[in-house]
């Protein structure tokens, strides 16, 4: 048995090179067992006392959030699991369940230090395992967090992109149905007789109502139209009302139009009236369609501005309000549906900081999206204040949420790397974590402070 055991072991990359008599040792001290389908190898929360070999098999690994459970990985034949020598973890945060009937060699943490003290080969290459799978596991679960992140900004700028992009084609569809009407109603326009002096009165009138900023509230906008589509059924205008829509919403008057009566023939007036309506609804369409293009502009400029891709990863001079602005226009779909105010407390004049900008753009997100998921669930007014402020040779920005707030119990822990308190798909626990790391990339430091109603994230940047 003790040569079928190390011929296995020595087909073990991860042993490759050790000498047969440490193997030996290994397998003289460590035990085998069979484990059946579905049996656990270990279980969460049980202690970490054991190295495990797996010689055969598999076993899935998986993890729990809020009653949920999802698979993080796999241990396979020939790899190497369980406690290892210096590993600082106490206790399972998973459950290792075999896949098929699985053979394992364990052996007990108990023999580590005479492992350490005479067996320096052994040692050297389960040190080197240890050190591979945490790099394997941290990078993992830090894609998971970039794609989880990624996921939401993108989701949210589809859905901010969404009204703007269908508002472009919606109007233009209709500036093509309506140009498609102009011929007919052109022939009578061509026939009217003006002199300059009452076309330029006509024109002069009309692009003041244009070009003004003037807004009717809802009451007079209503009674304004009443007034206007009688005073164009009363001239013999069959569609009036449609008609009237359209002026009022240019702030066009029955005495404009009785100005414009007075400068044309009655029999010229209907096909003028009609060509002020075309010379309208081309504008409000035009209009749409340029606003919704700006719109969709703007968030684009955002979305650069937020990611930084044009300039050099090196700290420059930054305004901060620009990159927190621009996290809340990715965000603000999420704000838009929990019903969030957003208060802006901004120091004017803000000095600026060197940073990495695009780095930093992940300190906001991760903080505001936190604030707002701990605001979704809560009833009442729900309101986000971003303060920002100088002090000394240090620029401070707090993120306060008067959402649920963080159990006095966990508050220790939030920092710590693959905690989370949300559900399975909503976190990985390495938000706050890579916010950690950041700010002390930049030499800050990072605060919180939290009560039912109330959380605040302190952040303090050194200028220099």
């Amino acid at each position: 048995m003790s040569k079928e055991l190390l011929a296995k072991l020595e087909q073990i990359p991860a042993l490759k090179g050790v000498p047969n008599d440490q193997l030996n040792w290994l397998i003289t001290n460590a035990k085998c067992h069979t484990l059946a389908v579905g049996e656990h190898l270990f279980k969460k929360g049980e202690a970490i006392d054991h190295l495990f070999i797996i010689t055969k098999g598999h076993f899935m690994i998986r993890v729990s959030q809020n009653q949920q459970f999802r698979n993080v990985g796999t241990i396979e034949e020939m790899e190497i699991s369980g406690n290892l020598p210096y590993s600082r973890a106490k206790e399972a945060t998973g459950y290792a369940e075999a896949g098929i009937e699985s053979e394992v060699i364990s052996l007990h943490k108990d023999h580590f230090q005479f492992m350490i003290r005479h067996h320096h080969e052994l040692t050297e290459k389960l040190v080197h395992v240890m050190s591979a799978r945490i790099r394997k596991f941290t990078k993992v679960e830090q894609q998971n967090d970039k794609m989880m992140a990624l996921g939401k900004l993108s989701a949210g700028l589809s859905h901010e992109l969404n009204n703007p992009s269908a508002a472009v084609v919606r109007s233009a569809r209709a500036l093509k149905k309506h140009l498609g009407l102009l011929p007919d109603k052109f022939k009578r326009v061509i026939k009217i007789r003006m002199d300059d002096a009452q076309v330029d009165a006509v024109n002069d009138l009309l692009f003041s109502k244009i070009s003004s900023s003037q807004t009717l509230s809802l009451m007079e906008k209503t009674e304004l139209e009443e007034e206007v589509a009688e005073w164009l059924e009363d001239i013999g205008i069959e569609d009036g009302y449609e008609l009237a829509e359209n002026f009022v919403d240019f702030q066009l008057t029955t005495d404009d139009l009785e100005t414009i009566k007075t400068m044309v023939s009655d029999e010229d007036l209907p096909p003028v009236l009609e060509w002020v309506n075309q010379l309208f609804t081309t504008e409000k369409l035009v209009h749409e369609i340029e606003d919704a293009s700006q719109r969709i502009n703007d968030l684009v400029s955002s979305v650069k501005s937020y990611t930084h891709m044009d300039q050099a990863p090196e700290r420059i001079p930054a305004n901060i309000h620009t990159g927190i602005d621009n996290t809340i226009t990715m965000l603000n779909h999420k704000i838009n549906r929990a019903n969030i105010k957003i208060d802006k407390q901004y120091e004017e004049n803000l000095p600026l900081p060197k940073i990495f900008v695009s780095e930093m753009n992940q300190v906001w997100t991760n903080l505001i999206d936190n604030a707002i998921d701990a605001m979704k669930d809560t009833s009442g007014d729900h309101k986000l204040e971003v303060i920002t402020r100088s002090e000394g040779e240090f620029v401070k920005t707090s993120i306060v949420d008067n959402g649920t707030g963080i159990p006095e119990e966990v508050i220790e822990s939030i920092f710590d790397p693959f905690f989370t308190t949300k559900k399975i798909g909503e976190g990985t626990g390495l938000g706050l974590d890579v916010v950690q790391q950041i700010i002390k990339q930049h030499n800050g430091t990072i605060d919180v402070k939290s009560k039912p109603g109330r959380t605040e994230f302190k952040i303090c940047i050194p200028l220099a």
